[in-house]
This record gives structure tokens, sequence and C-alpha cells, in this order.
């Protein structure tokens, strides 16, 4: 009998007897890369075989290289929270859930998963904005731990053309997405111009931040969803795929943050994040920089909601165009408050 195809896989993956006797409820949940299955207090993720510009998961090798690095990455700010990978092992035409402890086994990896410990979601930053319970203190607990991280991150050499470069490079992909004709998303062509002209009005800033030191192997998307605020803060989901979308200004990633959690109902999280961050690094970013990597973070933003319609069976196929009009509009004000400033020759 030929191993199993991925519906196989799937269907094995959420019948709870594959967990265990004592396991009597799976809840699936889908991502654009992944399927994640959660058992009791416990998290299995499945890498999707699929291929992007930006990552390519269509072979069991690749998938086990990211299933570990994941592991990897996230032990940088996430410690205890990923357990390990899981082999996923046919044998005698039956399938098994394998720890890499105690492989090899008998059977033939046919796939590999990421375990983790579940963590509570009513602890997540965007939760806790949601409910608008967040207090100052529990944030101050969150800089302490991105500044410990950044500190500790290896820098990256970049050359200042190199690092201008990158910016204009995924301006390319962004309007090669937003401006398909199909998807008529308002202001995205203006977006796409201020955006250009306030990268060429901070290109010094730039280039003086990639001459210094300052871009580091970041953690790649830190959105508040990420964020939880434990005893102590835990921060998962580092971008695990492509080393180079890690490598990124604090600030930028910050920025991002920042973004997010504005667009949640938080605007007072941004500045506390920013000062607290630069006081603790001794390092402070200029405002127009800062309105840069916002505009970038949520031009990025619109560009993956958009993608998500370009998939041959889109999921909730009603949420990304508004989602992604609404990064638009924060991608223009911070391009225009950058023109308006450093026209002025304002830092």
């Amino acid at each position: 009998m030929h191993p199993p195809g991925l519906a196989a896989k799937l269907k094995f993956l959420q019948a709870p007897p594959s967990y265990g006797a004592s396991v009597t409820q799976v809840e699936c949940l889908e991502t654009h890369m992944s399927w994640v299955f959660l058992v009791d207090q416990l998290v299995y993720k499945l890498k999707k075989p699929v291929c992007f510009p930006f990552l390519d998961f269509t072979t069991l090798k690749a998938r086990e290289f990211y299933c570990r690095e994941e592991i990897r990455l996230n032990a940088r700010m996430a410690p205890g929270v990923y357990c390990g990978v899981v082999a996923l092992q046919w044998n005698q035409d039956t399938l098994a859930l394998v720890p890499d402890a105690l492989l090899p086994a008998p059977g033939k990896t046919v796939d590999w998963l990421v375990l983790m410990r579940k963590l509570p979601l009513q602890r997540t930053l965007h939760q806790l904005i949601e409910k608008h319970r967040l207090t100052p203190s529990e944030l101050s607990a969150v800089v302490e731990l991105l500044a410990a991280f950044y500190r500790a991150a290896p820098r990256i050499a970049l050359g200042e053309n190199d690092y201008l470069a990158r910016f204009q490079y995924e301006q390319a992909s962004n309007r090669e997405v937003l401006l398909r004709p199909q998807f008529q998303l308002r202001d995205a062509a203006l977006a796409m111009d201020r955006f250009d002209a306030a990268l060429a009005l901070v290109a010094d800033l730039l280039r003086a931040r990639a001459s210094g030191l300052r871009i580091v192997d970041g953690h790649g998307d830190l959105r508040p969803e990420h964020v939880f605020l434990l005893q102590p803060p835990a921060i998962i989901d580092c971008l695990e795929f492509n080393p180079q979308l890690r490598q990124l200004d604090p600030f930028a990633e910050i920025a991002y943050l920042s973004l997010e959690c504005s667009m949640a109902g938080a605007p007072w999280v941004g500045p506390f994040l920013v000062q607290g961050l630069a006081d603790a690094l001794n390092d402070q970013a200029p405002p127009a920089l800062l309105d840069f990597y916002k505009a970038r973070s949520a031009l990025l933003r619109a560009r993956l909601a958009m993608a998500h319609l370009l998939d041959p069976q889109p999921r909730l196929p009603l949420k990304w165009a508004p989602l992604a009009a609404r990064y638009v509009t924060q991608a223009l004000a911070a391009s225009d408050a950058i023109i308006a400033t450093r026209q002025h020759g304002k830092p």
C-alpha cells in the first residue's frame, strides 16, 4: 500500500485516538501555512506542503528542517514552550506519532510536526487590549524581554545600499499584488507613490542604521497575538522560514507591533514600547524613521491580506479587502507624516 496522502494525514491528525486513549477531543485550526491541532494542553503544528515566493515547504526534508528551526529560534523568547518535533510515521499500513527522542523507529517518516505547550489565549496582548485589561506594568515586562533579546541578537552586516534595496524589492512585491486590477483597492496606488517618496526622504536614516550595525536577527512577525503576558512573558511564532525576513532593525519590529496594537484599539502602546526600548538599548530612533517603518509594515500587511484572495479557495474571502484597506489608510498617514516633516528639514 502506498504511503498516505495529505487527506489521510489530516484525517489521522483530527482523530482523538491518534494522540492516546485518554484524548477525547481534537480542535483543528487552519492558517495560511499550517494546520494546528489542539490536544488537551498541547499543540501540534503541521506545515502545509506549499510554495510561495518567500518559502518552500514542498519537500519532506524542508518541512523537517523548518520544524527544527522553529523550535530553535523560538527558544529565544519562549523558553519551555516549544517541546520538540514529532515524526508522523507510516508502518504496516498505519500512521503513528513518534517523538523525536524515540527515533529511529521501524516506520517510515512521512511528515513532521512541531509540538508546543498550549498557552492561555486570554493572556495574549491582543486579547488584553480587546478586553481593556492591559496595564503599563505588564507591558514593562515585555519591554524587558525584547530589550534582552535585541541585546543578545546577532548583528547583521548589511551594505547601506543593500538595506535600501530590500525595501525597494519589497515595494515591488507590494505593487504587484495590491495594484492588481481585479482588486480595485482604494488608494493603493496613491499609497505606493507616497511610500516611494517617503523612502527617498529617509534614505539617509536607513543607511545610518545599516552602517551602525543596528540590524539584527530578530523575530520577524512581532504581532500582539504572539505576545503572551505571562510571568515571565513569552513571545512565540518567530518567522523561521526565511532568515532575510528576520533581519530587521529592532525599531522596525516595534513599529510593526505598535501598528497592530493601535489598530486593535491601544494607540498608547506604541510610544510606550518605543521609549522603553530606546532607554533600554540606549538607541534613539528619529520620528521619521519610526513613521517609515510603520508605513512599511502597513503595506506589507495589506499585501499579505490581499494575497489570501490569490489562493484557489481562499479562507474567509470577505475579510481581506476591508482589512487591506485599513492598512493602506495607515500607510498613507505615516508616509504623509514623513513627507510633511522631512521636506521641512525636520528629523
